[in-house]
C-alpha cells in the first residue's frame, strides 16, 4: 500500500486562495465564458462597474454564507472565516487579472487559457475541500449543501453551478441586453466540472492526506501546561 503525502491543510487553503483565483481570471481572459459560480458576480461588475469584478466577488460570495446559515439554522464560526476567505479570493481575482492583460489574445491562447483554468478550478476545489480549513463559500455552498440534503456532490455542484447559470443568463439579458459571461466554456464548467472534481477526488483519497497544522502546533504547545497542571494535582 502506498504511503499517501501529507499537507498542511493551511498550506491547502493557500494554494485554493492563489489558484483558483487564477482559475477565475484565466477563464475571464480565454473569453470563452466563464465558470458558472463567477458568471454572476461577473455579469454585474459589467453591468455596475463602480465596483470591481472582486469586490462582486465576495459580494456574491456574502449571499451565499448568509443562504447557509439560514438553510442549516444556525451560526458557524467557520463561515465567518470562509467569508475573510472569499475577500482574499475576491483580491487575488483582480491581482491575476491586472498582469493578464499583457498576455497574448490569440485564439490558440484563449483556448488553452480555457483549459488550463478550467483544470486549475478543479484541482483547486479538490484541494480546498480536503484541507481541514474553513474554504471559499463558492466551495462551502456546494459541499455544506450536499450534507444538508443528503445527496451525491456530482449532483449537487451540477445542479448550482446551472443554477448560476441560469441566473447570470436572466441578468445578462434583463440588465445588459445582451450576453455577457456566458459562453461555450460557461456551459462545458455547468455540465463537467462536477463529474471532474469526481474524478479527482478519487486521486486525493488514495494519494493524498491534509493534516491541520495549526492544531497539532496548538496541542504541542499546551501539552507542557497539561503536564505541570497533572503534577499538582
Amino acid at each position: 500500500m502506498n504511503q499517501k503525502l501529507r499537507i498542511p491543510g493551511e498550506l491547502g487553503l493557500l494554494f485554493t486562495i492563489i489558484f483558483n483565483s487564477l482559475a477565475v481570471a484565466l477563464m475571464t481572459k480565454s473569453d470563452m465564458g466563464i465558470a458558472s459560480i463567477s458568471s454572476v458576480p461577473y455579469v454585474f461588475s459589467i453591468a455596475f462597474p463602480v465596483l470591481s469584478f472582486g469586490t462582486w466577488n465576495y459580494l456574491f460570495q456574502t449571499l451565499l454564507v448568509l443562504s447557509l446559515m439560514i438553510l442549516s439554522r444556525k451560526i458557524q464560526w467557520e463561515y465567518g472565516f470562509s467569508f475573510a476567505v472569499g475577500i482574499a479570493f475576491g483580491r487575488m481575482i483582480d491581482l491575476h487579472s491586472g498582469w493578464l492583460v499583457m498576455l497574448p489574445d490569440s485564439r490558440f491562447m484563449r483556448s488553452l487559457y480555457f483549459i488550463t483554468g478550467f483544470f486549475v478550478m478543479c484541482i483547486g476545489i479538490c484541494t480546498a475541500n480536503n484541507s481541514l480549513m474553513p474554504i471559499i463559500p463558492t466551495d462551502t455552498f456546494p459541499r455544506d449543501l450536499t450534507k444538508l440534503l443528503k445527496k451525491p456532490y456530482n449532483r449537487i455542484k451540477t445542479t448550482f453551478d446551472l443554477t448560476c447559470l441560469t441566473t447570470t443568463l436572466i441578468i445578462s439579458l434583463f440588465i445588459l441586453n445582451r450576453l455577457e459571461g456566458i459562453g461555450a466554456g460557461t456551459v462545458l464548467c455547468a455540465l463537467f466540472a462536477g463529474k471532474t472534481i469526481t474524478v479527482i477526488q478519487k486521486w486525493f483519497d488514495r494519494h493524498i492526506k491534509f493534516y491541520c497544522f495549526s492544531y497539532r502546533a496548538k496541542k504541542r504547545m499546551m501539552r507542557p501546561i497539561f503536564s505541570f497542571y497533572r503534577t499538582l494535582r
